[in-house]
């Protein structure tokens, strides 16, 4: 248990030496962010095994014992998240340290990138409402830097708008733990749970979810509260695109989401239908919107938007198959999306476009750019036997098993789709004539193409996660929901 404080004070740590010698040793951020990220992936493969071993950890900050004291906890869920943010963090940091050099100042941009790491480490081992906040906070304030960090007018836009919706998010989240304590006396989550537990749930236990349900489904961009995204994701460097994609509001919204709803609050069957509606509206809207995009990022950011959909929609299902899903796609989604915001700025980084419109015939020059994005393309699109298609298969067979015959027809036509957009993004930039522009450039840095080619073979093999021997990874996250109120006999259990 003792390893959980690393996952904060390493990043930190990090941004703070990044910040101090960065600016006067050359490569010294570089190389910071890079094994920093490095060390995390590994102690988050390593309390994969723990989980496996101990079930439930947990960590008394000062040695004070919960409530009073505060605590850092790990689970299944824990630890599902804490791999897919890690793993695409290091991915991230390795591409940038030669995508980055088309800014200034990259040991800024390592600075804010490990804080923003830190941030997203802390809202997964919190156990404690207000310190989730605060880790939530620190990650929000990092990632409206980092959008911003090419200060080119529309990036500032895209930040302020961002900075804009994420404050309204936050304030709805800190109301609404502020009710919640009132009602409780405590912050503490399994204590939460258990005072929750033998109270009558009154008008305010509601109000609080619909804040927690706002707040959260603007950090996750859930349609109607996905405004802010397209702008954001497509203005942010390429990096800071996957890592927010990819595990950013995840973290922020979908992990916070299911952890409050089920393990806090305790999920309820009006939750679950409100859920399942906000799944299906963002999964096709996202991809309606996403058909008709020709910027290569902005397109990806709606992909995105409705990828979300499909695992809020598995959520709302609520049985133990759709959570296994729902989770399962989350980690896919996770990968493949990094990669493809990668392989879109290896487009920008060889020829400076983005618009489809302007390229073609890019797989004679980039040969290794073509390859992932095409693994990138089809496992978002669920062909198999990529990773992508086994989570949503499982999806569509849950909601199939549940009697959501309609929800679960959408969710095929709406991967259809999918695939639509994502053929003609591989047509579009990769095939056809190649333009006497383009007949000079030159394949992405070899970090870039290590980092686009790790992350494709995740892609390829993801499906081995459903083997027996591999499957506890996603088992024990699905139990951590499905067990709901059990968390807090878990974690005070532990913590004794």
């Amino acid at each position: 248990m003792t390893i959980l404080p690393f996952f904060i004070i390493i990043p930190l740590a990090g941004a703070f030496l990044s910040a101090l010698l960065g600016r006067r040793v050359k490569l010294f951020s570089d190389a910071t962010a890079v094994l920093s990220c490095g060390a995390l992936t590994l102690f988050s493969l390593n309390v994969v095994k723990l989980i496996g071993a101990h079930k439930f950890l947990a960590y008394n900050m000062g040695g004070w014992m919960p409530p009073l004291g505060l605590s850092l906890a790990l689970d299944g869920l824990s630890s599902l998240i804490l791999v897919a943010v890690n793993l695409v963090s290091l991915m991230a940091a390795v591409y940038a340290v030669s995508y980055m050099r088309i800014y200034t100042e990259k040991w800024k941009f390592f600075s804010l990138f490990l804080l923003m790491l830190a941030g997203m480490n802390g809202v997964v081992l919190s156990s404690d409402m207000f310190n989730l906040y605060v880790f939530l906070e620190v990650a929000s304030i990092s990632g409206y830097a980092l959008v911003a960090f090419g200060t080119e007018p529309e990036d500032l836009e895209a930040a302020f708008k961002y900075a804009v919706m994420g404050s309204l998010a936050s304030v709805f989240i800190l109301l609404g733990i502020a009710l919640l304590y009132g009602y409780t006396s405590t912050l503490n989550m399994a204590d939460i749970s258990v005072v929750l537990s033998s109270k009558p749930r009154g008008t305010l236990v509601g109000f609080v979810s619909v804040l927690f349900l706002a707040g959260f489904g603007l950090k996750a961009a859930l349609v109607p509260f996905h405004a802010w995204l397209p702008d954001a994701h497509s203005s942010a460097p390429s990096p800071v695109s996957a890592v927010l994609s990819g595990v950013f509001i995840k973290t922020l919204g979908i992990y916070a989401m299911m952890r409050v709803f089920f393990n806090v609050l305790g999920i309820s069957d009006k939750v679950l239908l409100i859920l399942m509606v906000l799944g299906v509206l963002s999964m096709v809207a996202g991809a309606l919107l996403a058909i008709i995009k020709n910027d290569i990022k902005r397109m990806f950011a709606y992909s995105s938007i409705s990828q979300v959909g499909y695992i809020i929609f598995a959520l709302g299902i609520g049985t133990p198959l759709a959570l296994l899903g729902g989770l399962f796609h989350l980690f896919n989604h996770a990968m493949f999306k990094s990669l493809l915001f990668l392989d879109a700025g290896a487009i920008e980084y060889s020829t400076g476009k983005r618009s489809l419109e302007k390229l073609g015939g890019l797989s004679s020059k980039l040969k290794v750019t073509g390859f992932t994005s095409l693994i990138g393309s089809m496992s978002i699109s669920g062909i198999p036997p990529l990773a992508g298609f086994w989570s949503k298969l499982i999806i569509i067979i849950a909601a199939l098993q549940s009697g959501y015959f309609g929800f679960a027809s959408i969710a095929v036509i709406v991967s259809i789709i999918t695939l639509a957009y994502y053929t003609k993004f591989q047509t579009f930039a990769f095939y056809g004539k190649l333009d006497e522009a383009y007949s000079y450039i030159k394949e992405a840095a070899l970090s870039m193409k290590v980092s686009m080619l790790a992350l494709s073979l995740i892609c390829i093999a993801g499906g081995l996660l459903l083997l027996p021997s591999m499957r506890p990874f996603l088992q024990s996250a699905a139990d951590v929901l499905s067990n709901g109120s059990g968390y807090a006999g878990a974690f005070l259990g532990a913590v004794k």
